[in-house]
């Protein structure tokens, strides 16, 4: 059995996309999968499966989600390891980068072509902040001075493809609870 790790998007914004905790726990485990436990009530959950393929998975969940919702619940798959890996990295971020007024992370379901990867960061660079692109994560590393509550302060948040995002705080909190 191996760890894995899935990040929900877009439920319990409103009153139409809800997702309880307790719910997505009963439909993970309904899908196949052992050992659920999720954090808070965002849409992070922790399973076991015999399964390899964070594609595979994420399918499974998506389809298993739909289901049970009636709406599409986009779902991005990391094993432990990958998401240790990934936590690790925001934390080398931090220490290279002391003064940040936020660190949020783009997890991804697969990595953005080269091309993009470049033109990620080439227009992030701001006055407030930049992105780095680390695989299938995206580091927004917001200075002193970015507008809390804007959508896109860099500029560059278009551009990536299907995903979710977590402040590092959560990453850092959910590799050492689960990884």
């Amino acid at each position: 059995m191996a760890t894995h790790l899935a990040f929900l998007r877009a439920i319990n914004l409103g009153s139409k996309r809800i997702f309880p905790k307790a719910d997505i726990q009963r439909v993970v485990t309904d899908a196949g999968f052992e050992d659920v436990a999720t954090h808070l009530n965002t849409g992070n959950v922790r399973f076991d499966t015999r399964m390899r393929s964070t594609e595979r998975i994420a399918e499974r969940l998506e389809q298993a989600f739909a289901a049970d919702r009636g709406f599409d619940v986009p779902t991005i798959v990391f094993s432990a390891s990958e998401f240790a890996d990934l936590a690790a990295a925001s934390d080398a971020l931090d220490e290279a980068h002391p003064g940040l007024a936020r660190h949020y992370v783009y997890l991804l379901k697969a990595p953005l072509p080269a091309a993009r990867a470049k033109q990620v960061e080439a227009t992030s660079r701001t006055d407030v902040g930049r992105m780095l692109v680390r695989g299938r994560a995206v580091h927004a590393l917001l200075l002193p001075g970015y507008q809390d509550g804007q959508v896109d302060p860099l500029g560059a948040a278009k551009l990536l493809d299907e995903g979710t995002n977590r402040n590092a705080n959560v990453v850092r909190t959910l590799a050492s609870k689960w990884c």
